[in-house]
């Protein structure tokens, strides 16, 4: 860990001497990740079986062996531990209360013509989670992601992961699908599984948008196919600041440095004080508890090449540094974490105070951990409910709100060259509403009062179904 000092450097001194400049892909990288997907959308299901075979050694007979049937889930449930499947339960509840509670709601106002403006919220129809695989399993990430999309009222919420030996998914996956109420389930991963969501084949539906975080070839695939499906965010390595005042626990930052260096080489761990005698004995803790952790040549390589320990003159100035860098995750380890937080203003997510490590933000907590890193915080938020929704403007005038608009419609209008904008509304305002014929039957009916009530999550799951042949649908993430 280096130590660098803000008093000297200033604020954008320390941000260029951290800063992990994003590292060029591969050209053939690149270029793998255009073949598959154009691949998918042109072969569809030949394609998907055959990189599946080539990527996870794993080759069903058809397109209809890749899914996850409800079997599988029933049985996860009953295979993993008790107490896994308890934490699963605790976790679920908690994402869906907070998530509740921000879902975004319909609204009215009526001007002073009597002329009605609002919203409507609508959920998405359909859409993907991608969970990553492989050399780990990601419960977590499947009830982050479709948690939200089920409080949020999305009807189809599919889930694509890379399968192991013999296409299996861990139980722990398949129970968390189970608890989330995923309703879809297959098992392929990878570039191939974001180009099945974004286009669809035979076998397997097209989405409306894909969230979820994966590998490079995951993360390009989410741009290439972006435009034709929407997407929630390309993330990159995971990050914590922790501001730490001097009556902050050595050991108990150490842990939560070593929390985020484990999950990758380039993940970055920032410990920024007014209190340089922090430093050695942080740095002491860190080779305690570095020797004992089972991942640690990964952590230890990210201390090394993405860690610091940052002096500043004082934690008003710890907050400027850390604006600056806008993390994924920060750390108020204060006294009075209150009094620092009016400062914050770029964060994917803040935890406030001594006993609120990270980590309960990961797992239990109830906000999301799908969020924004590598300093996109400045313009990006945590996944959630509003990921799942559409907002459409709605407009209902008056014909006095009409006409007390029509001079600045007309010079509008005027202006930008659109004669036919101006008359739409002059002919309303000028000519009477030619009456109405036909038997009352065939007339329009008025809509329904547009309701402000939230939707209100369903008390229990959906049944997972299995893989489709058209028209049911319902995907596997990677």
């Amino acid at each position: 860990m280096i130590i660098l000092d803000a008093r000297a450097l200033g604020v954008e001194g320390v941000a260029r001497a951290v800063d992990r400049p994003p590292s060029e892909v591969p050209a053939d990288v690149a270029r793998s990740v255009e073949s598959i997907v154009a691949a998918v959308r042109e072969r569809g299901d030949a394609a998907l079986l055959d990189y599946t075979e080539r990527f996870d050694g794993f080759r069903p007979v058809s397109a209809a062996g890749l899914a996850i049937v409800p079997a599988e889930l029933q049985a996860a449930e009953r295979e993993i531990e008790p107490a896994v499947r308890a934490a699963l339960a605790y976790a679920a509840e908690r994402i869906e209360r907070y998530h509740a509670a921000a879902l975004p709601k319909s609204w009215r106002i009526t001007d002073e013509h009597g002329s009605v403006l609002g919203q409507e919220i609508r959920p998405l129809d359909r859409v993907g989670i991608y969970i990553p695989g492989g050399r780990a399993a990601y419960p977590s990430t499947v009830l982050m992601t479709a948690v939200p999309a089920r409080v949020a009222g999305v009807r189809e919420i599919v889930l694509v992961t890379p399968p192991g030996p013999e296409g299996r998914v861990p139980p722990a996956v398949l129970a968390a699908a189970r608890a989330a109420g995923v309703t879809e389930g297959w098992r392929i991963g990878g570039a191939q599984a974001i180009a099945a969501l974004a286009y669809g084949t035979a076998t397997i539906r097209r989405v409306d948008k894909i969230v979820g975080p994966g590998n490079v070839y995951v993360a390009l695939a989410k741009t290439r196919v972006f435009g034709d499906v929407g997407i929630d965010m390309v993330a990159g390595p995971s990050e914590v600041v922790v501001v730490a005042d001097r009556a902050a626990d050595p050991a108990w930052i150490a842990a939560d440095l070593l929390a985020q260096a484990e999950h990758d080489p380039m993940a970055r761990a920032l410990l920024i004080t007014d209190a340089p005698e922090l430093f050695p004995r942080v740095e002491a803790a860190l080779a305690d508890q570095l020797a004992r952790l089972p991942r640690r040549a990964i952590a230890g390589e990210a201390l090394a090449a993405n860690g610091a320990f940052i002096l500043v003159a004082d934690l008003e100035a710890a907050v400027d540094v850390a604006n600056r860098l806008a993390p994924e995750h920060l750390e108020l380890m204060v006294a009075v974490p209150a009094a620092l937080l009016p400062r914050v203003r770029h964060a994917g997510a803040i935890f406030l105070g001594p006993h609120t490590p990270e980590v309960v933000g990961d797992y239990v907590a109830g906000p999301n951990h799908v969020l924004p890193t590598a300093g996109t915080a400045r313009f990006a938020s945590p996944l959630g409910t509003e990921d799942f929704v559409k907002r459409s403007s709605v407009i209902e005038y008056s014909p006095s709100g009409l006409a007390a608009a029509l001079p600045h419609l007309s010079a509008l209008a005027r202006i930008e060259g659109l004669d036919g904008h101006g008359r739409a509304a002059e002919l309303r305002a000028t000519q009477p509403r030619a009456p109405q014929t036909g038997p009352p039957a065939e007339r329009a009916r008025p809509a329904a009062p547009a309701t402000t009530e939230p939707r209100v999550p369903r008390a229990s799951p959906p049944t997972v179904q299995a893989g489709h042949t058209p028209p049911a649908t319902k995907e596997p993430r990677r």
